[in-house]
């Protein structure tokens, strides 16, 4: 038996986080969604599809904003922490699929893969992401072929083990890095969702590429 509380972290994001609420509710015991000072109506909007909201008074970045959720939900009952992104980009559909390896007793933590596309992604996502997971699978040595998905979900007693410091998208990287390092069993499974729906990325590609690779280094072998 599991009991799993999900942390999704949002900003700007009142066009889908409503949606994500209500469709992560029947697979977790708690829906946590951290607003990172936004500017329209996240907050108002996931409350009202019946989240716990946790609110910074201004922008801080995902990782901030992760690690917010995750000392809230590391004080609940729970077993699991589920973490995906409020825009839509992982269908809260798929979850069960990361809960059966939970449940199973298959992988510490189990990343939700998508199949990464020229044809289906911006050219520079999909390239700064396929650099990027095979920098991060030499690191860890542990192939993973979609290192940036945020759709995760990771025991608490091996989260509690670790001291996370990132404050934008490298928080990924240095999950990975840490938790396997710490002696996560990772496992990955295929989810089917992959859509950009035109509006614009908070991702910098190549930028967060280049400064994900170098955190890497100092993630790998020089962070404790």
């Amino acid at each position: 038996m599991i009991a799993i509380c999900a942390v999704i972290a949002a900003y700007n994001e009142d066009r889908h986080v409503a949606d994500v609420v209500h469709g992560t509710a029947p697979h977790v015991s708690q829906v946590v969604v951290v607003d990172d000072g936004s500017t329209d109506k996240t907050a108002e909007r996931a409350r009202e599809a019946g989240a716990t909201v946790l609110s910074h008074t201004r922008n801080l970045g995902k990782g901030y904003s992760v690690r917010t959720g995750l000392a809230y939900a590391l004080k609940q009952p729970c077993s699991h922490i589920l973490f995906l992104d409020a825009d839509l980009q992982h269908d809260p559909a798929e979850i069960p699929k990361l809960t059966a390896m939970a449940i199973s007793g298959k992988g510490d933590f189990v990343i939700g893969e998508r199949e990464l596309r020229k044809d289906r992604m911006p050219a520079a996502r999909f390239y700064s992401n396929v650099v990027g997971s095979r920098v991060l699978s030499t690191f860890i040595g542990v192939p993973v072929a979609d290192s940036q998905s945020g759709f995760r979900l990771i025991r608490s007693d091996l989260l509690r083990t670790v001291r996370l410091t990132a404050t934008g998208f490298e928080l990924e990287t240095e999950m990975l890095i840490k938790l396997v390092r710490a002696g996560a069993t990772l496992e990955r499974v295929p989810v089917l969702r992959l859509q950009y729906d035109g509006s614009q990325s908070k991702i910098r590609p190549f930028l967060d590429a280049f400064r994900t690779c170098m955190l890497a280094l100092q993630y790998r072998y020089l962070s404790g």
